[in-house]
């Protein structure tokens, strides 16, 4: 093959940027892209790197249905590549968005990070896959095969930066259309003649009568649970069973009334209600289940009794030294426990250390980590000290900085998962992280030394206001984006508003009237109130936004 047979190669230069063109103008839906693409990578049944949507719009004779195609964007601000611990994920030099397989760990933070829900959980591999441009065709001077095996020549590939390009003259010249240009990604694939209900996901009805709205074993990801979840799901509500990993293992089936809820409820949005879809991707579902609620609550417990016994060194000096051990015993086993939860969470538990060993060090969860195992450090060092005495009382001033970093990290890492928009508030739950630490500390405190209950009740008393005044302000206030309102209405008003209202009443109500009303006899049951409440609107606050369809 020459340059004048592959228009990839008459553009081949030092520097480049490929990216993709779909001409909607003459897509038929034949699916052969995704067929030729699921052959030249092997892929497994269930998931797909490119996959067409169908939209319906109208009422016949006055109707139309229109297609999508949806794969990787390769962007050139790829949020998957900046939130991957590992490096698994990179952008080449050309500008293509590639992975490696033998450094993926199963995190599922692309996938989280991803606005247009390219990747998916390979369930032969359990890592990450997605569109690499067919990169080893490329390097051998062979176009994608997708773009190869098109019959109508829809798909255009090549070059953005060489004017002279086909690619390149249809974004300068036509009309062209991106997803979510809003995220600040620069995605490289452009749609010719596209339409805001092919490419919104809240712009089309999902009224599980199109294909895929029978799917409930869960794919990716979910194949592990696929034997179990097929004898319990329910088979009406796709986007609610998806998202109950655990849920549709442990819990009482749903009630229909509530499905309905539900779906009224996330559909408030839709801009077009004569459009719907008739052909879908499998929903992914909730991608971070319990296990990271728990591990950010077990976290706010260890990081939060190190901080609030560091506190009492400096305000009113040492507690005993049993109390003292009792405390860092706490500190440690809630650190184990909260890398345990971690661990459990990989899809690839095994290469859990490629976090240390092979580091990306914009990834707030390599940061994260590093950040655990020096605190875990410190605290070791603050055991050895109290039982050999020796002296080490400055380990209180480093161990501050780290337990406060630790608890706060994570809403940094939130931040990274650009595709959750609940999510991007990162100052805000930064603050709220440490005041459920502050809390969460002040509880273990009155537990272990009881000279400190009068102390620590006032701070519980204190933590316990300024976070109801963070979550009415999450709640109360107008926000920018749909994604946003959709999480809040499911929060407070839809299926999971009753875990959300039940988390607020527990942990905030309930521990507020004890503290202000009776003696000092019920500030423990205040104090376990307090962490229920905490775990469960963490519960919500981390579920919710899975929720909402990112394609």
């Amino acid at each position: 093959m020459n340059a004048q047979q592959c228009p990839i190669l008459r553009y081949k230069k030092d520097s480049m940027n490929y990216g993709f063109v779909i001409d909607n103008r003459k897509c038929i839906g034949c699916h052969a892209c995704t067929v030729a693409c699921k052959s030249e990578h092997d892929i497994p049944l269930g998931v797909n790197r490119t996959h067409v949507k169908y939209i319906e719009k109208g009422i016949f004779p006055n109707s139309t249905r229109e297609f999508s195609v949806h794969r990787c964007n390769h962007c050139a601000d790829a949020p998957c590549v900046e939130i991957c611990p590992t490096t698994a994920l990179y952008t080449r030099a050309d500008g293509i968005v590639d992975f490696d397989n033998d450094r993926c760990i199963g995190c599922k933070s692309c996938m989280q990070a991803c606005p247009y829900d390219a990747l998916y959980i390979d369930p032969d591999t359990n890592t990450a896959a997605k569109c690499n441009y067919c990169v080893h065709r490329l390097d051998g001077g062979y176009e994608p095969a997708c773009v190869i095996v098109c019959p109508v020549e829809a798909i255009i590939s090549g070059d953005l930066d060489e004017p002279n390009s086909q690619i390149a003259q249809l974004v300068a010249n036509e009309d062209t259309m991106t997803r979510k240009p809003e995220k600040g990604t620069i995605p490289n694939l452009y749609y010719l003649n596209g339409t805001h209900e092919m490419l919104d996901p809240s712009a089309t009805k999902q009224d599980g009568n199109y294909v895929w709205s029978e799917q409930v074993t869960g794919v990716g990801h979910y194949a592990k649970y696929a034997d179990k979840r097929s004898s319990e799901a329910d088979m009406d509500s796709l986007l609610i069973q998806m998202a109950m990993e655990g849920s549709a293992k442990t819990g009482k089936p749903f009630d229909q009334r509530a499905i309905d809820k539900v779906s009224k409820e996330i559909q408030q949005d839709v801009d077009s209600q004569e459009a719907r879809r008739v052909y879908d991707s499998p929903n992914k579902g909730v991608l971070w289940g319990w296990e990271v609620p728990a591990y950010v609550w077990t976290k706010a417990i260890a990081t939060g009794t190190f901080l609030m016994m560091a506190v009492w060194f400096f305000v009113n000096g040492s507690i005993d030294a049993s109390s003292e051990l009792n405390g860092l015993i706490t500190t440690l086993v809630f650190m184990g426990l909260t890398g345990a939860f971690l661990v459990k969470d990989l899809d690839r538990p095994d290469r859990f250390f490629y976090v240390l060993l092979r580091p990306q060090w914009n990834s707030w969860l390599v940061r994260g980590a590093y950040i655990i195992t020096g605190f875990g450090g410190i605290v070791t060092l603050k055991m050895l000290d109290n039982y050999f005495k020796l002296g080490l009382s400055w380990l209180w001033i480093p161990g501050m900085v780290f337990a406060i970093l630790g608890a706060i990290y994570t809403a940094f890492l939130f931040n990274q998962a650009r595709a959750r928009d609940l999510w991007q508030t990162p100052i805000v739950s930064a603050i709220h992280m440490l005041v459920h630490a502050v809390m969460a500390g002040s509880i273990v405190m009155m537990v272990i030394s009881p000279d400190t209950i009068e102390w620590m009740a006032r701070t519980l008393f204190w933590g316990i206001v300024l976070s109801m005044v963070i979550i009415a302000k999450e709640i109360l206030l107008p926000h920018d984006t749909k994604d946003t309102r959709k999480a809040i209405q499911l929060m407070t008003k839809g299926y999971y508003s009753k875990h959300f209202w039940s988390g607020v009443m527990i942990g905030y109500i309930i521990p507020l009237v004890i503290l202000l009303t009776l003696s000092r006899d019920w500030f423990f049951i205040a104090g376990g109130f307090v962490l229920i409440g905490i775990f469960l609107t963490e519960f919500v606050r981390i579920r919710v936004p899975q929720l909402i369809p990112l394609s």
